[in-house]
Protein backbone atom coordinates (compact mmCIF):
# COMPACT_ATOMS: atom_id res chain seq x y z
CA UNK A 1 0.00 0.00 0.00
CA UNK A 2 2.78 2.38 0.88
CA UNK A 3 4.28 1.91 -2.51
CA UNK A 4 1.02 3.06 -4.10
CA UNK A 5 0.84 6.21 -1.95
CA UNK A 6 4.20 7.51 -3.11
CA UNK A 7 3.12 8.21 -6.70
CA UNK A 8 -0.16 9.69 -5.49
CA UNK A 9 1.61 12.03 -3.07
CA UNK A 10 4.17 13.00 -5.73
CA UNK A 11 1.42 13.71 -8.26
CA UNK A 12 -0.50 15.66 -5.63
CA UNK A 13 2.56 17.84 -4.91
CA UNK A 14 2.98 18.54 -8.59
CA UNK A 15 -0.67 19.58 -8.88
CA UNK A 16 -0.36 21.70 -5.76
CA UNK A 17 2.70 23.61 -6.94
CA UNK A 18 1.24 23.93 -10.45
CA UNK A 19 -1.67 25.82 -8.92
CA UNK A 20 0.58 28.76 -8.07
CA UNK A 21 2.35 31.10 -10.45
CA UNK A 22 4.10 34.47 -10.18
CA UNK A 23 3.53 37.60 -12.22
CA UNK A 24 6.36 40.16 -12.35
CA UNK A 25 5.99 43.87 -11.68
CA UNK A 26 4.57 45.90 -14.63
CA UNK A 27 3.37 42.68 -16.27
CA UNK A 28 -0.13 41.23 -16.74
CA UNK A 29 -1.00 37.57 -17.35
CA UNK A 30 -4.03 36.54 -19.42
CA UNK A 31 -5.63 33.33 -18.05
CA UNK A 32 -7.72 31.00 -20.27
CA UNK A 33 -9.87 28.12 -19.13
CA UNK A 34 -10.33 25.44 -21.75
CA UNK A 35 -9.23 27.99 -24.39
CA UNK A 36 -11.70 30.66 -23.27
CA UNK A 37 -10.73 33.94 -21.64
CA UNK A 38 -11.10 33.63 -17.90
CA UNK A 39 -9.25 36.56 -16.19
CA UNK A 40 -6.27 38.90 -16.06
CA UNK A 41 -3.77 38.58 -13.22
CA UNK A 42 -1.36 41.35 -12.20
CA UNK A 43 1.93 41.37 -10.30
CA UNK A 44 2.39 39.05 -7.32
CA UNK A 45 1.73 35.41 -6.40
CA UNK A 46 -1.41 34.14 -8.16
CA UNK A 47 -3.52 30.94 -8.03
CA UNK A 48 -5.09 28.97 -10.89
CA UNK A 49 -6.67 25.58 -11.41
CA UNK A 50 -3.99 23.22 -12.67
CA UNK A 51 -4.45 21.68 -16.11
CA UNK A 52 -7.75 23.49 -16.55
CA UNK A 53 -6.43 27.08 -16.42
CA UNK A 54 -3.57 28.11 -18.69
CA UNK A 55 -1.48 31.29 -19.00
CA UNK A 56 -2.25 32.40 -22.55
CA UNK A 57 0.04 35.46 -22.63
CA UNK A 58 2.12 37.71 -20.42
CA UNK A 59 1.84 41.33 -21.56
CA UNK A 60 4.37 44.09 -20.80
CA UNK A 61 2.69 47.10 -19.15
CA UNK A 62 5.73 49.37 -19.37
CA UNK A 63 6.08 52.16 -21.93
CA UNK A 64 7.50 50.80 -25.16
CA UNK A 65 8.93 52.61 -28.17
CA UNK A 66 8.52 51.83 -31.81
CA UNK A 67 10.76 53.59 -34.38
CA UNK A 68 9.20 54.00 -37.82
CA UNK A 69 11.21 55.23 -40.83
CA UNK A 70 9.13 56.66 -43.68
CA UNK A 71 10.19 57.71 -47.18
CA UNK A 72 8.09 60.64 -48.32
CA UNK A 73 8.16 63.77 -50.50
CA UNK A 74 7.75 67.43 -49.60
CA UNK A 75 5.73 70.13 -51.37
CA UNK A 76 8.86 71.31 -53.24
CA UNK A 77 9.51 67.75 -54.53
CA UNK A 78 12.36 66.86 -52.17
CA UNK A 79 12.52 63.22 -51.06
CA UNK A 80 13.28 62.76 -47.38
CA UNK A 81 13.51 59.99 -44.83
CA UNK A 82 11.67 60.78 -41.63
CA UNK A 83 12.08 58.83 -38.41
CA UNK A 84 9.07 58.89 -36.07
CA UNK A 85 9.37 57.39 -32.60
CA UNK A 86 6.05 56.31 -31.05
CA UNK A 87 5.90 55.62 -27.31
CA UNK A 88 2.94 53.46 -26.26
CA UNK A 89 1.77 51.12 -23.49
CA UNK A 90 -1.00 48.65 -22.73
CA UNK A 91 -3.89 50.18 -20.78
CA UNK A 92 -4.08 48.28 -17.45
CA UNK A 93 -7.86 48.04 -17.51
CA UNK A 94 -7.94 46.79 -21.13
CA UNK A 95 -5.33 44.04 -21.12
CA UNK A 96 -7.77 41.52 -22.61
CA UNK A 97 -8.61 43.87 -25.51
CA UNK A 98 -4.89 44.46 -26.16
CA UNK A 99 -4.30 40.70 -26.40
CA UNK A 100 -7.42 39.45 -28.18
CA UNK A 101 -8.37 42.33 -30.47
CA UNK A 102 -4.99 43.22 -31.94
CA UNK A 103 -2.63 40.52 -33.14
CA UNK A 104 0.26 42.76 -34.30
CA UNK A 105 0.28 46.16 -32.51
CA UNK A 106 3.64 47.22 -33.99
CA UNK A 107 2.42 46.65 -37.52
CA UNK A 108 -0.83 48.50 -36.83
CA UNK A 109 0.99 51.50 -35.34
CA UNK A 110 3.43 51.54 -38.27
CA UNK A 111 0.57 51.63 -40.77
CA UNK A 112 -1.08 54.59 -39.04
CA UNK A 113 2.23 56.48 -38.86
CA UNK A 114 2.83 55.95 -42.58
CA UNK A 115 -0.68 57.14 -43.39
CA UNK A 116 -0.47 60.32 -41.30
CA UNK A 117 3.08 61.34 -42.30
CA UNK A 118 2.46 60.83 -46.00
CA UNK A 119 -0.68 62.95 -45.70
CA UNK A 120 0.94 65.83 -43.75
CA UNK A 121 4.50 66.18 -45.12
CA UNK A 122 3.54 66.68 -48.80
CA UNK A 123 1.72 69.85 -47.69
CA UNK A 124 4.96 71.43 -46.45
CA UNK A 125 8.15 72.66 -48.07
CA UNK A 126 11.45 71.23 -46.92
CA UNK A 127 12.33 74.16 -44.66
CA UNK A 128 8.84 74.07 -43.14
CA UNK A 129 9.20 70.36 -42.38
CA UNK A 130 12.13 71.15 -40.08
CA UNK A 131 10.31 74.08 -38.49
CA UNK A 132 6.95 72.35 -38.08
CA UNK A 133 8.05 68.82 -37.24
CA UNK A 134 6.24 69.13 -33.91
CA UNK A 135 2.98 69.70 -35.79
CA UNK A 136 3.57 66.46 -37.69
CA UNK A 137 4.25 64.63 -34.42
CA UNK A 138 1.04 66.02 -32.87
CA UNK A 139 -0.95 64.88 -35.91
CA UNK A 140 0.54 61.37 -35.64
CA UNK A 141 -0.24 61.16 -31.93
CA UNK A 142 -3.81 62.38 -32.40
CA UNK A 143 -4.54 59.87 -35.16
CA UNK A 144 -2.96 56.97 -33.28
CA UNK A 145 -4.60 57.87 -29.97
CA UNK A 146 -8.05 57.76 -31.52
CA UNK A 147 -7.45 54.47 -33.33
CA UNK A 148 -5.45 52.51 -30.73
CA UNK A 149 -7.50 53.30 -27.59
CA UNK A 150 -10.24 50.92 -28.70
CA UNK A 151 -7.63 48.15 -28.95
CA UNK A 152 -6.38 48.68 -25.40
CA UNK A 153 -3.27 50.73 -26.21
CA UNK A 154 -2.45 54.23 -25.00
CA UNK A 155 -0.21 56.46 -27.15
CA UNK A 156 2.02 58.31 -24.70
CA UNK A 157 3.98 60.44 -27.17
CA UNK A 158 4.98 60.68 -30.82
CA UNK A 159 8.29 62.33 -31.74
CA UNK A 160 9.87 63.20 -35.08
CA UNK A 161 13.44 62.29 -34.16
CA UNK A 162 15.17 62.59 -37.54
CA UNK A 163 14.65 64.26 -40.92
CA UNK A 164 17.16 63.17 -43.54
CA UNK A 165 16.90 64.75 -47.03
CA UNK A 166 18.63 63.35 -50.08
CA UNK A 167 22.43 63.73 -50.04
CA UNK A 168 22.50 66.16 -52.97
CA UNK A 169 19.83 68.29 -51.30
CA UNK A 170 21.90 68.47 -48.12
CA UNK A 171 24.96 69.60 -50.10
CA UNK A 172 22.86 72.27 -51.82
CA UNK A 173 21.47 73.48 -48.49
CA UNK A 174 24.99 73.68 -47.07
CA UNK A 175 26.15 75.70 -50.08
CA UNK A 176 23.19 78.09 -49.71
CA UNK A 177 23.93 78.49 -46.02
CA UNK A 178 27.62 79.09 -46.70
CA UNK A 179 26.79 81.66 -49.40
CA UNK A 180 24.44 83.51 -47.05
CA UNK A 181 27.10 83.61 -44.34
CA UNK A 182 29.74 84.82 -46.82
CA UNK A 183 27.34 87.55 -47.98
CA UNK A 184 26.74 88.65 -44.39
CA UNK A 185 30.48 88.60 -43.67
CA UNK A 186 31.16 90.69 -46.79
CA UNK A 187 28.52 93.23 -45.73
CA UNK A 188 30.04 93.52 -42.26
CA UNK A 189 33.53 93.79 -43.75
CA UNK A 190 32.41 96.53 -46.17
CA UNK A 191 30.77 98.43 -43.34
CA UNK A 192 33.93 98.15 -41.25
CA UNK A 193 36.02 99.35 -44.20
CA UNK A 194 33.67 102.31 -44.69
CA UNK A 195 33.92 103.20 -41.02
CA UNK A 196 37.73 103.02 -41.22
CA UNK A 197 37.80 105.26 -44.31
CA UNK A 198 35.47 107.80 -42.68
CA UNK A 199 37.54 107.76 -39.50
CA UNK A 200 40.76 108.28 -41.46
CA UNK A 201 39.17 111.10 -43.47
CA UNK A 202 37.92 112.78 -40.29
CA UNK A 203 41.33 112.42 -38.68
CA UNK A 204 43.05 113.81 -41.77
CA UNK A 205 40.59 116.74 -41.93
CA UNK A 206 41.18 117.47 -38.27
CA UNK A 207 44.92 117.22 -38.84
CA UNK A 208 44.75 119.62 -41.80
CA UNK A 209 42.64 122.01 -39.75
CA UNK A 210 45.10 121.99 -36.87
CA UNK A 211 48.01 122.26 -39.30
CA UNK A 212 46.39 125.30 -40.96
CA UNK A 213 45.82 126.91 -37.60
CA UNK A 214 49.45 126.25 -36.71
CA UNK A 215 50.69 127.79 -39.96
CA UNK A 216 48.42 130.80 -39.48
CA UNK A 217 49.69 131.30 -35.95
CA UNK A 218 53.27 130.88 -37.14
CA UNK A 219 52.85 133.48 -39.89
CA UNK A 220 51.13 135.83 -37.47
CA UNK A 221 54.09 135.62 -35.10
CA UNK A 222 56.53 136.04 -37.99
CA UNK A 223 54.67 139.16 -39.09
CA UNK A 224 54.86 140.54 -35.55
CA UNK A 225 58.59 139.79 -35.45
CA UNK A 226 59.15 141.48 -38.81
CA UNK A 227 57.22 144.53 -37.65
CA UNK A 228 59.36 144.79 -34.53
CA UNK A 229 62.53 144.31 -36.60
CA UNK A 230 61.56 147.08 -39.02
CA UNK A 231 60.79 149.44 -36.15
CA UNK A 232 64.14 148.66 -34.54
CA UNK A 233 66.03 149.31 -37.79
CA UNK A 234 64.09 152.53 -38.36
CA UNK A 235 65.23 153.71 -34.95
CA UNK A 236 68.85 153.63 -36.19
CA UNK A 237 68.04 155.62 -39.37
CA UNK A 238 67.62 152.64 -41.73
CA UNK A 239 64.73 153.10 -44.16
CA UNK A 240 61.81 150.74 -44.45
CA UNK A 241 62.89 149.42 -47.87
CA UNK A 242 66.46 148.76 -46.74
CA UNK A 243 65.19 147.15 -43.54
CA UNK A 244 62.81 144.85 -45.46
CA UNK A 245 65.56 143.83 -47.86
CA UNK A 246 67.94 143.14 -44.98
CA UNK A 247 65.36 140.97 -43.23
CA UNK A 248 64.71 139.00 -46.43
CA UNK A 249 68.42 138.34 -46.89
CA UNK A 250 68.71 137.24 -43.28
CA UNK A 251 65.78 134.82 -43.76
CA UNK A 252 67.42 133.53 -46.92
CA UNK A 253 70.53 132.52 -45.01
CA UNK A 254 68.42 131.08 -42.20
CA UNK A 255 66.66 128.91 -44.77
CA UNK A 256 70.01 127.65 -46.13
CA UNK A 257 71.10 126.85 -42.59
CA UNK A 258 67.90 124.86 -41.88
CA UNK A 259 68.20 122.88 -45.12
CA UNK A 260 71.82 122.00 -44.42
CA UNK A 261 71.08 120.94 -40.84
CA UNK A 262 68.37 118.43 -41.95
CA UNK A 263 69.99 115.13 -42.98
CA UNK A 264 66.78 114.02 -44.79
CA UNK A 265 66.71 116.95 -47.22
CA UNK A 266 66.70 116.36 -50.96
CA UNK A 267 68.96 118.17 -53.41
CA UNK A 268 68.08 121.89 -53.46
CA UNK A 269 69.90 124.39 -55.75
CA UNK A 270 69.95 127.97 -54.37
CA UNK A 271 72.33 130.91 -55.03
CA UNK A 272 74.91 130.88 -52.23
CA UNK A 273 77.86 133.02 -53.41
CA UNK A 274 78.77 136.37 -51.68
CA UNK A 275 77.67 138.32 -54.73
CA UNK A 276 74.36 136.48 -54.78
CA UNK A 277 73.33 138.12 -51.51
CA UNK A 278 74.13 141.65 -52.73
CA UNK A 279 72.43 140.93 -56.06
CA UNK A 280 69.34 139.70 -54.22
CA UNK A 281 69.36 142.85 -52.07
CA UNK A 282 69.70 145.12 -55.12
CA UNK A 283 66.88 143.30 -56.93
CA UNK A 284 64.61 143.66 -53.93
CA UNK A 285 65.41 147.38 -53.58
CA UNK A 286 64.64 147.98 -57.27
CA UNK A 287 61.40 146.01 -57.01
CA UNK A 288 60.28 147.91 -53.91
CA UNK A 289 61.16 151.29 -55.44
CA UNK A 290 59.24 150.44 -58.61
CA UNK A 291 56.25 149.38 -56.54
CA UNK A 292 56.30 152.67 -54.61
CA UNK A 293 56.48 154.79 -57.80
CA UNK A 294 53.65 152.79 -59.34
CA UNK A 295 51.51 153.35 -56.28
CA UNK A 296 52.14 157.13 -56.35
CA UNK A 297 51.30 157.38 -60.05
CA UNK A 298 48.02 155.52 -59.48
CA UNK A 299 47.07 158.01 -56.78
CA UNK A 300 47.66 160.92 -59.23
CA UNK A 301 45.46 159.37 -61.90
CA UNK A 302 42.51 158.83 -59.60
CA UNK A 303 42.08 161.87 -57.33
CA UNK A 304 39.84 161.50 -54.32
CA UNK A 305 36.17 162.43 -54.84
CA UNK A 306 35.10 166.01 -53.84
CA UNK A 307 33.58 166.47 -50.47
CA UNK A 308 29.90 167.13 -50.29
CA UNK A 309 29.26 170.56 -48.61
CA UNK A 310 25.49 170.42 -48.86
CA UNK A 311 23.65 170.72 -45.63
CA UNK A 312 20.41 169.15 -44.82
Amino acid sequence: MSYLLVPVIFFGLIIFFASFFMVKQETAAVIERFGKYQSVRHSGLQLKIPIIDQIAKRLNLRIQQLDVIIDTKTLDNVFIKMKVSVQYQVIRTQVADAYYRLENPDGQITSFVFDVVRAEVPKLKLDDVFVRKDDVAIAVKGELQEAMNSYGYDIVKALVTDIDPDEQVKHAMNRINAAEREKTAAEYESEAQRIRIVAVAKAEAESKKLQGQGIADQRREIAKGLEESVKMLNSVNIGSHEASALIVVTQHYDTLHSIGANNRSNLVLLPNSPTAASQMLNDMMIAMTSASKLEESDKGKYPPPPKDHTHG
